[in-house]
């Protein structure tokens, strides 16, 4: 018979199962930089592996540290800048609409209200959650897929959309855990819980996760592996 499951076990659970994993790149960037560093870095991130969002965030950083150095940059400056992110084009065009924005409507600060946030072009949900919990320290809760899919193959919820899981999250995840829920889940994802076939022949929650979804499992993560 299967044990129950309870969040704040699996919580320290993954803690534990992270600990030797790099950081997301976006939390590395937040302890050295201001509210708009990560922001910036956030849009650099989509679709983009983490150690491009890191190398590019830092290119671009050293050219332009606020809204309107970035905004005397030429796009060309900006795109040669955050190569090789995906859509590097397209954010190019985004951060230069968001930093005329920033100075037309907020003195050039990045906002630290949600409902704020998510006026500013190329942001949405995520990028505005983790902008509030990483630049301004506030409470909020920011669903990627990792969070999508691990929330839900452990059964927390029973969610069809990130921006679904991130309302029920709201309601049902304890607030002590909403700052870290999402830097946990990314590297705990990206290095145990995958997609495909997850790790969870070495995973400490295999006993209580139901695998909601899961239809391989792999035994072991060798040192180094993916």
């Amino acid at each position: 018979m299967r044990e129950k499951f309870h969040i704040s076990q699996a919580i320290a659970e993954v803690k534990k199962a992270i600990h030797s994993f790099p950081t997301p790149s976006v939390t590395v960037i937040s302890r050295k930089h201001d509210p708009f560093a990560v922001l910036v870095s956030c849009i650099i991130s989509l679709r983009t592996r983490d150690e491009v969002t890191q190398t590019a965030s830092s290119r671009l950083f050293r050219q332009a540290k606020n809204p309107e150095e970035l905004l005397k940059l030429s796009h060309a400056k900006i795109e040669n800048a955050i190569y090789p992110a995906a859509f590097y084009r397209n954010k190019t065009k985004s951060l230069k609409v968001l930093c005329k924005d920033l100075l037309d409507n907020y003195e050039g600060k990045v906002p630290d209200k949600l409902d704020a946030l998510l006026t500013l072009k190329g942001v949405g949900r995520k990028t505005a959650n983790l902008t509030l919990i990483l630049g301004h320290n506030k409470p909020g809760i920011c669903v990627d897929i990792h969070v999508h899919r691990i929330s839900n193959r452990w059964g927390y919820v029973k969610t069809k959309s990130p921006d679904e899981t991130e309302m029920v999250l709201r309601d049902k995840l304890p607030r002590r855990y909403w700052k870290g829920y999402n830097s946990l889940l990314v590297t705990f994802g990206q290095n145990i819980c995958k997609p495909v076939s997850p790790f969870c022949g070495s995973c400490t929650l295999a006993k209580v996760c139901p695998k909601t979804g899961v239809t391989t499992t792999r035994s072991r993560r060798a040192p180094g592996g993916r």
